[in-house]
This record gives C-alpha cells, structure tokens and sequence, in this order.
C-alpha cells in the first residue's frame, strides 16, 4: 500500500515542480484570444475550432464593431455574418453556431454569459473545454483547459494515460491546487505551442526535459532543438 501513495506524492511533487519551471519559462502566458467581454471571449473561443488564434484575432473588430452584444448577434443578417467568418473557414457552421449561441443567451439568460460551468454546457456549441476558458479567463473561476496541446503534454509528462478530454481534466486536476487550474492550461498549451510539438518536440531545448519521461521523443541535441523553438503560438 506505501508504494501507490509514494509513487503518487513524487508525481504530485514532479508535476508542481514542472508547472512552476514552466510559469518561469512563460511568465506572459495566457488565453491567446484576444476579448474585452465575456460575451466576445465566448464567441471568439467557439471561432477558434479548426482554425489558429492569430485568425480568429484578426476577424474579431470587424465582428465585434458589427455585434457587440448577443443581442444584436442573434439578430444579425446571415449572409454578412458568414461574409464576416468567412476566412476562418466552415463559415456556414460557424454562423449557424453563433446564431443559436446567442439566441439561447438571449432566451435563457437576458442576453448575458452564464458564470457557471452547468449553465455554459448547455448553450449551443459549447463544450467543457470552451466553458472553461471562459470561466478561467472571464470570470476568474478555476478551470482545466484541455486542448490538443494540454491532452497531449499531459500525457508525455506521464500525468495521465488518458485521452478522453474529462479523464484528463479530472485526473490532471487532481494533481494541483484548484486555484492553479487556469494559468497550468496555459503554461502547458504555450508550451505545447512552442516547443513541445506533436511531430518534433524540441527536447534538447526543454526546460522541463529532467521531469520528463517522453524526453527523446524529439531531437536532444540542444542546437537542433533550438531551431524547432517557436517564440509565438499557431500562426
């Protein structure tokens, strides 16, 4: 029975330590979506499926200064608002999500974004992981971003063998203090983003190589790695 609770303290203790390498690493780290509101980060959030932040970023005034609320969103004319989307690609998904999203903000909570996560899943086109960037980031409540970059380090830094994105959240979350929930998500997906790619993570190059045991997945020669060093997210 000590051997599980040993085992169990020496990764809760790796863990927080690679979180607080990782907080040094990136000490501006944070939601790479640009938002004034709670309303704008939940649109912008949605937009970003299947496409990068920096797009997103860039559609945003233009979608923003043409409906700054749900409610002028819920009434908007289909066709300029696809014409709007329409360079993030699957426009005619997008609109029809941002149509129903802020109708249901209009029907269900007098044109405002919800606070809780209960309330959020249950709008349309939102999932967990989207409720929790708005919570974490909008509204200041705790939350576990689990992305394609957070499931992925998640597991190659051997915190959890899971791929369902709410086995990772909850067994991730439970090796930390609730209040480190948010900034961990982006310490963990700048990371993803800029050196611990999918294809060629950038090992030699890893501050958090020595608590890894996926290091070598990846060139380690330090100069090689050096070069796979991204300094921004997604283009």
């Amino acid at each position: 029975m000590s051997a599980p609770a040993t085992s169990r303290t020496s990764l809760v203790r790796r863990a927080r330590k690679t979180d607080r390498v990782l907080a040094q690493t990136y000490p501006d780290a944070r939601c790479e979506l640009d938002f004034d509101d709670p309303f704008q980060l939940l649109v912008v959030t949605v937009l970003s499926a299947q496409t990068t932040d920096k797009r997103v970023n860039a559609v945003r005034p233009t979608l923003f200064a043409a409906y700054p609320d749900a409610a002028a969103m819920a009434a908007a004319d289909r066709e300029t608002l696809e014409g709007i989307v329409g360079p993030l690609g699957f426009f005619r998904a997008k609109t029809e999500s941002l149509l129903k999203l802020s109708a249901a903000l209009m029907a269900d909570h007098g044109g405002q974004v919800p606070g809780r996560l209960e309330d959020l899943v249950k709008l349309p086109g939102v999932g967990r992981k989207t409720a929790n960037v708005v919570l974490g980031n909008a509204f200041g409540v705790p939350g576990i971003t689990v992305d394609t970059h957070f499931g992925r380090l998640a597991r190659r830094l051997g915190w959890t063998e899971q791929t369902d994105p709410v086995k990772v959240e909850h067994e991730v979350g439970a090796l930390f203090e609730k209040r480190d929930w948010t900034m961990l998500s982006h310490h963990l997906i700048w990371h993803g983003r800029r050196r611990c790619h999918a294809q060629k993570p950038a090992c030699g190059a890893c501050p958090v190589a020595r608590w890894c045991p996926s290091y070598g997945e990846g060139p380690t020669d330090p100069e090689v790695a050096a070069k796979l060093v991204k300094t921004e997210g997604r283009a």
